[in-house]
């Protein structure tokens, strides 16, 4: 009963911390309530979104592995590991991370999103508009997607897909699809890079 109460008033302790945005004095009481609750998933959390925050990026993957130890179903801390690994270019882990977040929870545009950015840089364009259409059809009325899908239909050379994208775009937010318009006549009016003619061929140096 005392340890329970212990626990309760350590984690009130920290919920004060943060919103009075003491950040490192947050830190140290979420570590100290890990030490006393190692599968206290809320607090692994709170703990791996304070490193992220603070730009510990390497003690914030560490977290999100040891959550996704404990629970190897959430899709959403396979996206947050992704996003880190993203972050920190290394874009093999983040594809994977994405990928399990999507296999898990179809639904999870963001991971879709972040799996097009990852395949775009890796090289493999046709898998990441894949990505985009299904970002697309989960947010609609959100203009990222759409600009995406229309860059990277532009970069494989099939710039009419690339243009039908930008009249959707239109359709909604007329002052995004003007920032489009304006990358997709850039590309079309410059030679791309030959790594990018390479990958849209599905070929590498």
């Amino acid at each position: 009963m005392m340890q329970q109460l212990h626990l309760w008033w350590v984690r009130g302790t920290a919920w004060l911390a943060v919103l009075f945005g003491q950040r490192e004095r947050a830190v140290e009481i979420h570590r100290e309530l890990v030490a006393l609750a190692p599968a206290d998933a809320s607090a692994r959390s709170g703990l791996a979104h304070l490193h992220a925050e603070a730009g510990d990026t390497a003690a914030a993957v560490r977290e999100f592995e040891r959550l996704l130890e404990l629970d190897p179903s959430s899709a959403d801390d396979w996206f947050n590991l992704g996003f880190l690994h993203d972050k920190r270019d290394e874009m093999a882990a983040a594809e994977r991370c994405f990928d399990r977040a999507v296999q898990l929870q179809d639904s999870l545009d963001r991971a879709w999103y972040g799996l097009g950015l990852v395949r775009v840089r890796l090289g493999r364009l046709a898998e990441a508009v894949e990505a985009f259409k299904r970002n697309v059809k989960l947010q609609p009325m959100s203009p990222y997607g759409y600009f995406q899908l229309a860059m990277t239909y532009q970069y494989l050379g099939r710039p009419d897909d690339a243009w039908r994208v930008h009249h959707q775009l239109l359709q909604f937010e007329p002052k995004f699809a003007a920032t489009l318009k304006r990358d997709l006549l850039k590309v079309a009016s410059a030679d791309p890079p030959r790594e990018t003619i390479l990958a849209a061929e599905g070929r590498t140096t």
